[in-house]
């Protein structure tokens, strides 16, 4: 089974004490039809930058526990996250620190700074994901739509997982992918 696995929110947590809202506030773009992403002005690179080091991006746990332990059944397992160019060092240092570059089949990030729903869109079609985890539901609801056959995970904070729509399953931990969805 081939399986994808967003970064941030899902095997990395966001800085502490920075309030979640605030920071996908400024990476969201507000528009009336669609989704967009905003990419961040120069100054807004240099705090992202920051925000980005990894001592402030600690793994969450027990998602990497997850991910350690389903990389020992026969699945392909891939890293598709929309980090763009501007952290493309501390994202490197990142992934080595915590040995993803040893998990994964293979890591695609948004180096060519393409808004993330689109990049993630054509990366899960290229793989032929059978299952996609990701923590931005607006971003779910898009790339469900483009790719019927793969079955999305919302890693969300609702009490127990349930089912959204014909392909979009919220959870609260990667574990519960395996209620939904058995191990082949």
């Amino acid at each position: 089974m081939n399986i994808g696995f967003d970064l941030d929110k899902v095997l990395v947590n966001y800085p502490p004490l920075i309030p979640d809202s605030v920071i996908d506030g400024l990476y969201r773009k507000r528009v009336r039809d669609g989704l967009r992403y905003r990419f961040p002005s120069k100054p807004e690179q240099f705090l992202r930058k920051l925000s980005h080091a990894t001592f402030l991006r600690p793994k969450i746990k027990k998602n990497v526990a997850f991910l350690n332990e389903i990389a020992k059944d026969n699945h392909t397992l891939y890293l598709v996250s929309s980090r763009f160019q501007f952290l493309r060092p501390e994202t490197q240092k990142l992934t080595k620190k915590l040995g993803f570059d040893t998990i994964f089949a293979k890591m695609f990030f948004n180096y060519d700074n393409r808004q993330p729903h689109e990049f993630k869109s054509e990366i899960i079609k290229k793989l032929h994901l059978d299952i996609y985890i990701d923590d931005d539901f607006p971003l779910l609801k898009h790339v469900a739509k483009e790719n019927k056959a793969t079955q999305f995970f919302w890693l969300s904070k609702r009490k127990r997982p349930e089912k959204l729509t014909r392909n979009i399953t919220a959870i609260n931990a990667l574990s519960d992918i395996l209620t939904f969805y058995e191990r082949k």
